[in-house]
């Protein structure tokens, strides 16, 4: 497991394109029969991927890395699966998991295994987890499941549908908030105008991107803003004092995960456009 470490506005003012991309992106998610994991300081989330193909792969670390006996001992995981038909085993229970379907599993669950149904179009299960305090069910969600909400327009190039599975009102954890906005074709605009959410920080995953096509991710403050190449199956780390949001070079999918503070989806605060620098 990769470990990041919090920087401070200050000091990212003064970074160059290189050091950028090693504070905050995260290049690669999904290996072959391994498990991808990286713990940034930022609300000490862990954002990563598993992609089994000719075996399982069970969730499991370094334990002195997180000073428990167990994964989730002291965690909680968001799993959403972006490739083909997989499984999830928790505890000896098999939960199915489709293309864009999310699994919540609370903590105190010992074993967490990933698998694929066929190997030929192998699952790709893009993981959240966050420290929590109290337990909560495991529990699956699909699209239809999910509270959704359309926003934007086409004039604004940011017509879109928003899917809440872990929040306030949907699946329930202890405090990961997590979900997926899907952009419309011909639509290449996600969070603008931008906010910040200084009780929370937040992980990007960008994907459904065509190799040819780049998703340039804006963040920083309002005053500095600085940004990101992204490519498909790419996740990028937000501190709580950055905004985050982006523009492709086509239409695109994202799943954006949260740790902090509370579990308030629409606590945040919004940026002036004339702010922005």
């Amino acid at each position: 497991m990769e470990r990041r470490y919090a920087s401070h506005p200050r000091e990212v003012k003064q970074f160059d394109t290189e050091r950028l991309r090693e504070e905050f992106h995260i290049p690669v998610l999904f290996t072959p029969d391994r498990l991808e994991l990286v713990l940034t300081h930022e609300d000490r989330l862990i954002i990563g991927g598993a992609h089994p193909v000719s075996r399982e792969i069970k969730l499991d670390t370094d334990v002195k890395e997180l000073g428990v006996g167990f994964f989730l001992e002291r965690r909680e995981i968001g799993i959403i699966n972006v490739g083909g038909k997989g499984i999830v085993t928790v505890e000896g229970k098999d939960y199915a998991l489709d293309h864009k379907e999310c699994l919540f599993v609370g903590m105190g669950n010992q074993e967490v295994i990933f698998k694929s149904v066929d190997a030929s179009h192998p699952a790709k299960f893009y993981l959240n987890s966050a420290t929590a305090h109290q337990a909560y069910p495991t529990q699956k969600a699909t699209l239809a499941d999910a509270e959704s909400a359309d926003l934007g327009s086409i004039e604004n190039s940011n017509d879109r549908t928003i899917y809440r599975f872990i929040h306030q009102n949907g699946i329930q954890s202890s405090q990961l908030v997590m979900g997926m906005t899907l952009l419309k074709t011909g639509n290449m605009w996600n969070t603008m105008p931008a906010h910040v959410h200084p009780r929370r920080m937040e992980a990007y995953m960008y994907f459904d991107l065509p190799d040819e096509s780049v998703v340039f991710h804006l963040m920083g403050e309002p005053s500095e803003t600085r940004h990101i190449v992204m490519r498909n199956e790419q996740a990028v780390i937000s501190p709580s004092w950055s905004i985050h949001s982006g523009v492709g070079t086509s239409n695109y999918t994202f799943i954006w995960g949260m740790a902090g503070d509370n579990k308030i989806y629409s606590d945040m605060d919004p940026v002036d456009m004339k702010a922005l620098k």
